[in-house]
């Protein structure tokens, strides 16, 4: 029996399609014609325990003749080791294919072997960036400050509730328990939301109460007094803010707007002439557009401010006047002039440091919305009427689903109310004497 050439094989037609070949050593081969192109499947019989079988040696042209008389001596010498060489050919493939899926599940454990700075980045793409307002600018820095330097680069199935810990307690150390409490409440809601993923398995901060963080929460519940709100008349001019600062400061009672509405405000939020100053839903705190009736106190401000205008389309503007300033600048403003003496030489801090300081204790721009919200309530207004100056969710779910009155007389009223008992309290050339709650001006 010839050695069959690869002249040979090149010849074949359609026509010999289906035809047998065979060579010295028992090589059969069987043509076939494969999309317009002639192969021919080669194997190999042989005898095994009394049974005949048959292995495959490969496919002409895609192995070449010598390899497949390879093929053919390797099943020989298996068969003359005494193993069958179908069973081993069998073997070696289900070894490759497990050896494959390990391969692959490894890949896969090493795709999804994350660390906690990676989950931050996806936390803040899919769900920061769409849910909150800032896109999660304010998150990233509390993040980026106080835990990713010390968790950042650990594999995420590794963080344990000691790592966690240790991130509050160096806030702990530096005296911010409200923020250890607020870093723990978003390091849960990031490690939930790869729990969600299968990312991992557990939450490492589950076994974490906020309790066991600094104490219990207290409500603030601060308010500026009327006594208190005349000295502050008196202390501001001194102080050493900036004059756009001290109008923020009277804007703030005088509205109850928050901070963050009033620094994010444009020019094209106000209507003086009308008395309106509007705070769009993108600025507002529960997403809900509101408007305020200006008092005549609360105008004058405002009007202060435009005499102080340094960009067109900004209120606030920051240095640049490309975006609106940082509201925190206010917040620090005020909070450097309650400082105690001691600290009066701090590098970075006014040196009015105690230029702020009121009876009452610390008290924070917010406190003011606070204070003129209980001032509201001194002088008779409802607190139905307030919470909608305040522009707060009802949270009674059946007056938030039936009563959608937006009571604007009431609100106007109470707001007007609130701007003349302030232009009674700051009154520059009065005597105020207190008599109870009130101050009495003589």
């Amino acid at each position: 029996m010839a050695k069959l050439t690869v002249k040979a094989l090149e010849a074949l037609t359609p026509e010999d399609a289906g035809k047998s070949l065979s060579e010295d050593g028992g090589i059969r081969g069987e043509v076939r014609s494969n999309q317009s192109r002639m192969v021919v499947a080669f194997s190999y019989r042989y005898r095994f325990n009394t049974k005949t079988r048959e292995v495959r040696l490969g496919v002409w042209p895609d192995a070449s003749l010598p390899e497949i008389r390879k093929a053919r001596a390797d099943v020989r010498s298996l068969l003359d080791s005494g193993k069958d060489p179908l069973l081993e050919k069998r073997l070696i493939t289900s070894r490759e294919y497990a050896k494959q899926l390990a391969e692959q599940a490894e890949s896969a454990k090493q795709n999804v072997r994350m660390t906690v700075n990676d989950l931050f980045g996806r936390w803040e793409a899919l769900d920061l960036s769409i849910r909150r307002k800032d896109k999660g600018k304010d998150i990233r820095r509390i993040f980026e400050k106080d835990v990713l330097p010390t968790i950042g680069a650990m594999s995420l199935e590794d963080v344990r509730k000691g790592h966690v810990a240790a991130v509050l307690d160096n806030l702990l150390a530096r005296g911010v328990p409200r923020l250890a409490k607020m870093t723990l409440t978003l390091m849960r809601q990031m490690f939930r939301f790869a729990q969600d993923r299968d990312f991992i398995d557990n939450d490492p901060t589950s076994a974490i109460r906020k309790a066991q963080i600094g104490g219990k929460d207290v409500v603030r519940t601060r308010h500026l007094s009327e006594v208190e709100i005349s000295t502050l008349k008196v202390l501001t001019p001194s102080a050493g803010l900036l004059k756009t600062t001290e109008c923020a400061i009277w804007l703030i009672l005088s509205t109850c707007c928050r901070i963050g509405e009033l620094v994010k405000s444009k020019w094209e939020h106000l209507d003086l002439e009308a008395g309106e100053f509007k705070i769009p839903s993108v600025n507002s705190k529960n997403g809900k557009s509101h408007t305020i009736y200006l008092s005549a106190f609360a105008k004058k401000q405002f009007i202060k401010l435009a005499t102080l205008k340094k960009s067109d389309v900004w209120i606030y503007p920051n240095t640049t006047g490309t975006s609106h300033v940082c509201e925190k600048s206010i917040t620090k403003q005020v909070g450097d002039r309650q400082l105690p003496a001691y600290r009066e030489r701090m590098i970075g801090r006014s040196k009015h440091s105690e230029a702020l300081v009121l009876v009452g204790g610390k008290w924070t721009p917010h406190d003011l919305r606070r204070t003129g919200a209980t001032t509201m309530g001194n002088l008779g207004v409802s607190s139905d009427v307030i919470e909608k100056c305040l522009n707060h969710t009802e949270e009674n779910e059946m007056k938030r689903t039936y009563q959608h009155q937006t009571l604007v007389t009431e609100q106007k009223q109470a707001w007007k109310l609130l701007g003349e008992r302030l232009e009674i309290l700051t009154m520059g050339n009065a005597s105020h004497v207190l008599v109870g709650n009130f101050v009495a001006v003589t």
